[in-house]
């Protein structure tokens, strides 16, 4: 089924020379790319770029998307020029036959930010398999949360038949929280802002986290087409360099400086959004630098295999490249 979807779409791309289309350099000499944002927060190359570490950027927004899968498959087809997803992902659009490279780590999970399930206190569910038979919320299909839920039951001794009971339902983070309160569905997935809104309010008891499964780690990656880096590498360079700055900015300063940067973002875009959200901010849960490693694909071979998108092993370097991103090798 993934594969009859993408189809269409990279077909559509391979029928042009170049999937964008046109020439993206401006008058001025810095390069066009276009880009989704999420709505109510910044995203790391939104920050870079008001940091100024985009050199010879110019950034234009063309709407919001909060689906990782769709990100990166409308940055192959030409619909935008840079997007984000989960590492099976990108392995996914890469075996489809999408011409794209991940060029830098843009989020991960660590202490402070991670996807975690939750459950009402009073549903009893408390364990892996007390999920049996249940709904479980989650942004979309094929992405982080669904690898991480099923690579989490068969480390805790699910058989394939009880993992195959565990229905996962498609829903915006934005509803997630209420619809486990109001038990539409058993279990939902949150991270970032929606989960610390979440937890605060009580209520939620959580199941289990990603961190739990494989500690601390880098988990998606930003891909490029492969005409945009041959024809714009010094742009590619800006973007993967650039990102990897702006993640260590928002590591190492405090959380109030962080914050007001980004509120100062959200208020001069003029999207009509709510800086109240910036609140719950939880930062990116990237490494230190960025860096991608073959470990960041690795870790999804069995989930991988099972969900029939590879058979076997992988070549991890195949789907990336640290070439653009001048602090992945200082450690």
């Amino acid at each position: 089924m993934a594969t009859l979807l993408l189809a269409p779409a990279l077909l559509m791309a391979s029928c042009t020379s170049s999937a964008h289309g046109t020439d993206l350099r401006n008058p001025d000499g810095t390069v066009n790319v276009r880009y989704e944002g999420a709505a109510n927060t910044v995203t790391l190359i939104e920050l870079a770029s008001a940091l100024g570490y985009l050199d010879g950027i110019k950034l234009e927004w063309v709407g919001n998307n909060s689906s990782g899968p769709l990100s990166i498959q409308n940055t192959a087809t030409g619909e935008t020029d840079i997007g984000g997803a989960f590492s099976g992902a990108v392995v996914k659009l890469q075996e489809a036959g999408a011409p794209v490279t991940a060029v830098v780590s843009y989020y991960g999970s660590n202490d402070d930010y991670f996807v975690g399930f939750y459950a009402s206190k009073d549903s009893g569910i408390k364990e892996a398999r007390d999920l049996i038979g249940k709904t479980v919320a989650v942004n979309t299909l094929g992405a982080h949360s669904e690898a991480v839920i099923r690579t989490h039951l068969k480390a805790q001794g699910l058989s394939d038949d009880e993992i195959g009971q565990v229905q996962l339902v498609v829903l915006p983070p934005t509803d997630t929280e209420q619809a486990v309160r109001t038990h539409q569905v058993d279990v939902g997935a949150l991270s970032g802002a929606a989960q610390v809104h979440a937890v605060k309010q009580g209520d939620l008891r959580e199941v289990f986290r990603d961190t739990e499964v494989f500690n601390n780690f880098n988990a998606g990656e930003y891909v490029l087409r492969d005409d945009f880096i041959n024809e714009y590498p010094e742009a590619a360079h800006s973007l993967a360099t650039g990102t990897a700055k702006a993640a260590n900015w928002a590591a190492s300063h405090s959380r109030d400086e962080v914050l007001k940067k980004l509120t100062d973002i959200v208020e001069s875009r003029g999207r009509g959004e709510d800086v109240e959200a910036l609140q719950y901010f939880n930062g990116y849960g990237v490494g230190k630098n960025a860096p991608i490693s073959d470990e960041d694909f690795s870790r999804w071979i069995p989930w991988l295999n099972e969900s029939g998108i590879v058979d076997g092993e992988i070549t991890p370097s195949e789907y990336y490249t640290n070439e653009f991103n001048d602090l992945a090798n200082e450690g």
